[in-house]
């Protein structure tokens, strides 16, 4: 089977096609491509794949764009980080989506079900298909929070989410710190503010702490398989610890920062 991987982040490229060749090692990957018009380009001077592992954003736009310039007739497999109600409104029968970070077992099944179900018929359907998922996911794109409103000693301070090193809860408030060692109280939990916050950006490392990727000073391991973090800027007797259920899932999203 010859496959095309179309993803502009270049370790979560080389870790998909690593997982492809594990699960079935007769899967030859054609070519990578990270961008809209190098996918464009190939796809004019080449047959089109058996399978293609699309993601959504890629360096110069949207994967949408390339079916718009191109006729492509074969299945496609997302590999995305939109929440998966967002996909789940389009049954695009033998069309599997993988969240990031991508799991294998998942990837297995999504590979396992190409082999099944593809056909002829759905191949011929499925440019149309993807043009009315991807314009769709476009147009219900999730909004993420780009700045907060703190007011403080009668004034309004504009902190932007970049400035952000982590979010803690504590006495029954939560608390922004800055990367340049201020804090902030703000009025909302740490439950609705996951929920507006970039997960490619921000993890929730347990009930107390939501940190930003840029926060993480060191990883330490800690007992009974947890991990416990170093954080800067440093705040005495803040819980950083990682539960053991949490461990894979924040290495993963280390992995992809």
């Amino acid at each position: 089977m010859k496959v095309l991987i179309i993803e502009d982040e270049n370790r979560a490229a080389q870790r998909l096609e690593k997982l492809i060749l594990e699960i079935d090692s007769d899967i030859e990957v054609l070519a990578i491509f990270d961008s809209v018009e190098d996918s464009i380009t190939w796809f004019k001077n080449n047959e089109a794949p058996q399978l293609i592992f699309l993601d959504i954003h890629l360096s110069d736009g949207l994967s949408f764009n390339i079916f718009n310039s191109v006729q492509v007739n074969c299945p496609i497999i997302f590999t995305t980080a939109y929440d998966e109600y967002a996909l789940r409104a389009f049954d695009l029968n033998s069309i599997d989506y993988l969240l990031k970070p991508i799991d294998k077992t998942k990837l297995q099944r999504a590979i396992d079900k190409y082999k099944k179900f593809a056909s002829p018929h759905i191949n011929q359907e499925v440019n149309t298909d993807i043009l009315s998922l991807l314009n769709s996911m476009e147009s219900k794109k999730p909004f993420y929070r780009s700045s907060f409103l703190i007011n403080k000693n009668d004034s309004f301070h504009i902190i932007n989410i970049t400035q952000i090193s982590y979010f803690y809860s504590e006495d029954k408030l939560t608390f922004i710190k800055t990367n340049e060692d201020k804090r902030y109280i703000i009025d909302e939990s740490l439950d609705n503010l996951m929920d507006s916050l970039d997960p490619t950006k921000f993890f929730r490392i347990n009930r107390q702490v939501i940190i930003s990727i840029n926060s993480i000073k060191s990883i330490n391991n800690y007992f009974n398989y947890k991990l416990k973090l170093e954080l800067f800027p440093h705040t005495e007797g803040l819980n950083t610890v990682i539960s053991r259920s949490k461990v894979s899932e924040f290495k993963e999203w280390v992995k992809f920062n």
